[in-house]
């Protein structure tokens, strides 16, 4: 059998909301093309884009899937990202790494909105994009509702994107029908037929003049960035097909413009001409590799590592993007030697002897090396990193544990692989509760990685929500605290006798000891175990937490010239301190982060009810730079209260709100509160 003749490449990420069809999409574009001969559904848990456990599970995809295809003498590389905004930083680490991107949306003006933070990645990072409007049978319910609705979702895709909307496409319903197309370029009308191609029909004289509007709004769009086609638009020429698809390639490739496809994935209606559409204005690797910054002149290779898998038979795989030169089986990047060479189809592998320059595909067992990392043989071009994808901030965290406590040493390991699989996540073994606390952007995003856990590494956990790191401080003063410790028991004894001062100090100023004996009533020798047994004490005041913003001042004493020792002054104290704390009004403090919370302007009362509903201090809110129509909130919010705040905020604003967080001062819990908190809390019956 002769091998295909494949003269270029594209690497093409497919994005959108959840339940936009994405996966379906790929589905399509692989059955058309002749990947695979039978279509999945998600469903049913069998596509290529989905084919990993967790999202099986979920019927929903949870990590980037690569897949790849041939047509026309091109090789396409698919990157089906997932939809949940909980997942967002895997779609955008993997988007650094194509050419072009589908956009994958509900012909719903409604949902539009879910896009925003989407398009503004893509037009931030230039990414030359393209929307396809999925499920349109779902809307035309009428002719005339065929139309406003595709023109409703134009209107609005053009409130999120910050390039010009360009539609490419015109519906053509018939009764509660979409049955066929216009292409605006050609003014060609087509007829869908299940199975097969499109057939070519006459322009309906009904949508004529409604056609016409459309494409000249189109080519008045294009002229926008081509003199020549403005000059003939002025003097009324007929600019020909092929002028107006360079300007498409052009303008596309530059990200200046987003052209607009629509059609029904699952029924395989849209996708050819969507395929040409990538085919013929899809910038190619070289244009990408240029709009980078990235010179293809050097035969050394280079590439950059987009996201990274750990698989059950063959260990680590690192999905890359070769940016320059070729990369072989054994080849050593980055002092380290690459394990196997595969192109991907889901969880498919298919060994490879090389992959050149505009490829994505995988690495096996690059040990050491996380996704978002360049990739180089020589450590010049390993110095000049590429830029990657900022990482996300945690919003939601649950402490874990293993099931079986003889597991606690695998944990720190597994955890590890976790987080190069996923660098969404985050951890921290937290010094006062002394809980591990897993970090990640929702639920089902944690929930997704305990699956993984369990799965892979056989370690099964236990969860509960994060302990508040309260701690305590005092209101009052309390001088000459007298603590003795005497102890008699044959021989030696024990002999420890001081003052203290205790007094509160300034919020954020810690704990301070000090001492003012003279005379030697304290031998010198003794007084650093008075201070340990001061700060030992203060780890748990008397409302059972560590102690802050407290000074502690040794000024009188004595001892016994046999008996006294370090270990004895470190009891007296300790003895000092919990009877001077008791009369120093112990207080309960709670952390108080600051929140800068961003959502479109529409919900921002909405915002300014949650945050104040949960004791929150609203400082004030603006509009947010560089986001249209979008405004934040800036606010004091206690760390209690944020648990479930991304959950409420995603549930307030269609899932596009998030935030932005960091630890600000310590504040006395309201006297009722604290009663509850002492009551229910396992430290709060004192000492």
């Amino acid at each position: 059998m002769n091998e295909k003749v494949i003269s270029g490449t594209r690497n093409v990420a497919i994005v959108g909301p959840y339940l936009s069809g994405k996966t379906t999409l790929l589905e399509s574009l692989l059955f058309v093309t002749g990947a695979i001969t039978r279509k999945g559904r998600t469903s049913d848990g069998n596509t290529v884009g989905d084919s990993s456990t967790e999202a099986r599970d979920r019927h929903m995809s949870v990590e980037v899937a690569a897949a790849c295809t041939d047509y026309e003498g091109v090789r396409f590389t698919f990157v089906d990202c997932p939809g949940s905004v909980e997942f967002a930083g895997e779609t955008y680490n993997a988007l650094i790494g194509v050419d072009a991107a589908i956009v994958v949306c509900e012909p719903s003006s409604d949902r539009v909105l879910t896009l925003a933070p989407l398009f503004k990645f893509l037009d931030d990072w230039e990414i030359p994009h393209l929307v396809f409007i999925n499920k349109m049978d779902r809307v035309c319910t009428d002719e005339t509702r065929c139309l406003t609705n595709f023109k409703e979702v134009l209107y609005a895709l053009k409130s999120v994107s910050s390039r010009p909307i360009v539609p490419h496409q015109y519906p053509i319903g018939q009764g509660e029908q979409i049955i066929g197309f216009i292409d605006l370029v050609s003014e060609q009308a087509y007829h869908y037929h299940p199975g097969a191609p499109a057939d070519p029909v006459p322009l309906p004289e009904a949508l004529r003049e409604q056609e016409q509007a459309a494409r000249a709004e189109m080519l008045e769009t294009l002229a926008n960035f081509d003199d020549h086609l403005l000059e003939e638009l002025l003097e009324e020429i007929e600019p020909p097909q092929e002028e107006i698809l360079q300007d498409l390639k052009m303008e596309l490739g530059a990200d200046l413009i987003v052209p607009v496809f629509i059609g029904i994935a699952e029924q395989d209606y849209g996708v050819r001409p969507l395929l040409q559409a990538l085919l013929r204005e899809a910038p190619d690797p070289t244009t990408t590799a240029e709009r980078r910054g990235i010179v293809l002149h050097a035969d050394a290779p280079l590439a950059q590592v987009i996201k990274t898998y750990y698989t059950p038979q063959g260990g680590k795989l690192s999905l890359v993007r070769v940016w320059q030169g070729t990369l072989t089986d054994g080849i050593v990047l980055n002092g380290v030697r690459v394990g196997g060479l595969y192109r991907m189809m889901g969880q498919q592998q298919q060994s490879l002897a090389s992959a050149g320059a505009g490829e994505i595909v995988a690495l096996g067992r690059l040990e050491g090396i996380k996704t978002g990392d360049t990739l180089a043989a020589s450590n010049e071009q390993i110095a000049a990193e590429l830029p990657k994808a900022e990482k996300v901030i945690p919003v939601f965290a649950l402490a874990i544990a293993p099931e079986k406590r003889n597991d606690e040493v695998k944990l720190s390991s597994a955890i590890g692989k976790l987080l190069e699989e996923d660098p969404c996540l985050a951890w921290e073994q937290h010094g006062d509760t002394h809980e591990v606390i897993l970090w990640g952007q929702g639920e089902i995003h944690i929930q997704v990685a305990l699956d993984r856990l369990r799965r892979k590494y056989n370690l099964p956990m236990v969860t509960h929500l994060p302990q508040v790191p309260y701690k305590e401080t005092i209101r009052k003063s309390s001088s000459s605290v007298h603590g003795r410790y005497k102890h008699q028991s044959g021989g030696h004894g024990q002999f420890g006798d001081v003052y203290l001062d205790i007094k509160p100090l300034p919020r954020g100023e810690g704990v301070s000891f000090n001492q003012t004996i003279v005379g030697g009533v304290v031998p010198r020798q003794y007084i650093p175990g008075v201070e340990i047994g001061v700060r030992e004490y203060l780890v748990h005041g008397p409302l059972g937490f560590p102690v802050v913003d407290v000074a502690v001042t040794l000024t009188n004493g004595s001892y016994h010239s046999v008996d006294s020792s370090e270990q004895a002054f470190k009891q007296a104290a300790r003895l000092a301190m919990q009877t001077g704390m008791a009369q120093c009004e112990p207080t309960l403090l709670e952390p108080i982060v600051s929140i800068e919370v961003c959502a479109p302007a529409e919900f921002t009362s909405k915002v300014l009810q949650l945050v104040s509903g949960r004791r929150g201090q609203i400082l004030g809110y603006e509009g947010k730079a560089d986001w249209s129509g979008w405004d934040c909130v800036s606010a004091y919010l206690p760390q209690a209260e944020m648990h479930d705040f991304i959950v409420e905020l995603r549930s307030l604003t269609m899932g596009v709100g998030f935030f932005n967080w960091h630890f600000d001062h310590l504040q006395e819990v309201p006297d009722k509160l604290a009663e509850r908190v002492l009551a229910t809390t396992s430290n709060g019956n004192g000492k």
